[in-house]
């Protein structure tokens, strides 16, 4: 494989030009019909070449994700395409690692001249995590080559039979397979194009799901715990999945899940909501130890137990023994009868290790939370957490309620309708932008200048005059991460932008200013840019020790991702709509 994309390097331009001498149009016309069509789609075109068909399917109305693992190849495709609707990526078969980080589902994939090029062993594994990006009712396009190889480039036989059977065993539906001549005259070369669904109900994980919610025989709340706290890290922290390289998993750390575990149980046991028959307190519950009661005992506030805070003395130790407790239950309990329908088979699989010693302080950063172990988690199960997790939500707080209800007229103790889902709503830090206004007063009191990063406005200290924006907006996903927060004019953010997500031009357009409060404001700080990039780390697909422009490439992800999964209403920015800077701050409100 590494020679082939080093012959696509050298050969880019000549390769190019050949490729786009036929429109995409006439190569796809005999699929084309399957193609969907409307506005919203997302389209993967992996081994994406000259970028022809990216910018087809761009010019469709498709938002497009190019793969292309040719470096030559992908500077030429985006010199010929400098489409904004196509966003490019370095990545390849079998594994599509990057593409796979980065949590999203589309509704078209796009192999075009590339199966070829996969050595028959690594196709399964190749098919497998190309039927995993997929929506349901997806669908994926390939084209098949028949005939000799060309020199310099490794190719091997790629029958459509194999195809039609790797698509059997992942449920997917082979609506069209038809054979025509090479569109480049080659008279020894034929090409096989095939359209596959993945059909709507797909995923399989929702049903798998709903029975553990809803059906299954629960004695306590555990594995209702255990869900939630899992679908949390789907939802707020998923950078911190690993992937299994053998299998269609992900590997999430045991200490995020004992944490997620302590945030939901500490107000329904302060509150003494029952959470088995005959429990109306601490005592009974088996994660309730001498770390769980210290934190009950000190008034801890379970949304200030999140990733990236740092904790000392007594509550660092009192944190760090309730994590040990919180994960032997959930190993020994949830985690082992959590079973597939019908099975003896865990649905989960937990490995614990040995907790990290303490120095006098506890930092809750990806690298202490995965030395507490792995829980390992089914990818269908992941993948339907992370992009239906606003669906699935609701059902296990309301469960949860129903169960805690049931427990408590059992004990002639009635619980009064909505009390439980008081204590169960996920307290994020609270819609905080304090710190980001003490940052930029503390700038502007040493006459450095701040301006809107959506229109260039300059701002001042005082009421009125500057205002904090969540980039993306809290309405569509609590996050009050400092990567999250930028300074805006409080006409920009209480009257324009509101609780819409920028636009991915309105986005691009304001790099070079949010990279640079970035700069300013967390990264010049020791502390705050360590606690920044914490905070990326677990929240977008970037590694520790990235640099801004990495983070901001994984926040355009983060916000591609969020527009996907719940359709947010965009905002196209104030430069677009000829909103001028000096109107702002003379017109603050």
């Amino acid at each position: 494989m590494a020679n082939t994309i080093s012959a696509y390097d050298l050969q880019s331009a000549d390769l190019a030009a050949r490729y786009e001498s036929v429109p995409a149009e006439t190569v796809h016309a005999s699929i084309a019909d399957y193609i969907p069509r409307g506005s919203g789609l997302l389209s993967l075109d992996v081994g994406a070449g000259s970028g022809r068909d990216a910018a087809w399917l761009a010019s469709l109305g498709h938002e497009v994700v190019a793969v292309e693992p040719a470096a030559g190849m992908r500077a030429e495709a985006q010199r010929r395409h400098p489409d904004p609707r196509i966003r490019w990526l370095d990545d390849r078969l079998p594994d599509l690692n990057v593409v796979h980080g980065l949590g999203i589902a589309y509704n078209l994939i796009l192999l075009s001249a590339v199966w070829m090029h996969i050595p028959p062993p690594a196709r399964a594994r190749a098919f497998r995590k190309l039927a995993t990006l997929l929506k349901p009712g997806g669908v994926m396009l390939m084209s098949l080559r028949e005939g000799p190889p060309e020199p310099g480039r490794a190719m091997w036989p790629a029958p459509a039979g194999e195809v039609e059977a790797f698509a059997r065993s992942h449920g997917l539906a082979v609506l069209r397979s038809v054979t025509s001549d090479d569109r480049l005259g080659r008279p020894d070369v034929r090409w096989t194009a095939m359209c596959l669904r993945l059909p709507d109900d797909g995923a399989g994980a929702l049903p798998l799901l709903r029975g553990v919610i809803l059906n299954d025989e629960k004695s306590s709340t555990y594995k209702l715990g255990l869900l939630r706290a899992v679908a949390r890290i789907a939802d707020a922290a998923p950078a911190l999945a690993v992937p299994r390289p053998d299998e269609d998993a992900v590997d999430v750390p045991l200490g995020l899940v004992a944490l997620n575990w302590i945030r939901m149980y500490l107000p329904l046991v302060a509150a003494g909501l029952p959470q088995m028959p005959g429990n109306t307190g601490p005592d009974g519950l088996g994660f309730v130890k001498a770390g769980f009661r210290d934190l009950l005992a000190g008034n801890v506030a379970a949304q200030g137990l999140r990733i990236g805070a740092r904790f000392t003395g007594d509550r660092a130790t009192a944190i760090a023994r309730a994590l040990v407790e919180a994960r032997r239950i959930i190993v020994d309990m949830p985690a082992t009868f959590t079973r597939f329908p019908n099975s003896d088979m865990p649905v989960f699989a937990a490995a614990a290790t040995a907790p990290p010693r303490l120095r006098g302080e506890l930092t809750l950063d990806g690298e202490v939370l995965r030395a507490f172990g792995t829980l390992t988690v089914p990818g269908h199960v992941w993948r339907t957490l992370q992009r239906l997790g606003a669906w699935v939500e609701p059902v296990l707080v309301a469960e949860w309620a129903r169960l805690v209800r049931a427990y408590g007229e059992r004990m002639s103790q009635p619980v009064a309708l909505g009390e439980v889902e008081a204590q169960l709503a996920w307290l994020d830090p609270a819609r905080d932008t304090l710190l980001a206004r003490s940052v930029a007063k503390r700038l502007l009191d040493r006459r450095h200048t701040i301006t809107c990063v959506w229109t260039g406005a300059r701002l001042e200290a005082g009421r009125n005059r500057l205002d904090i924006d969540h980039c993306l907006p809290w309405s569509a996903w609590p996050c009050g991460d400092l990567w999250n927060l930028l300074p805006a004019s409080p006409r920009v953010n209480q009257h324009l932008k509101r609780d819409r997500l920028p636009s991915a031009a309105a986005l691009a357009a304001v790099r070079e200013e949010i990279l640079g409060w970035w700069e300013v404001a967390w990264r010049s700080d020791p502390a705050l840019g360590s606690r920044f990039e914490r905070e990326a780390v677990a929240a977008l697909p970037v590694n520790t020790g990235s640099s801004s422009e990495d983070i901001f490439a994984a926040l355009e992800w983060r916000r591609l991702r969020l527009r996907q999964d719940q359709q947010v209403q965009e905002w196209s920015g104030a430069r677009s709509a000829g909103i001028e800077a000096d109107l702002v701050r003379q017109n603050p409100l």
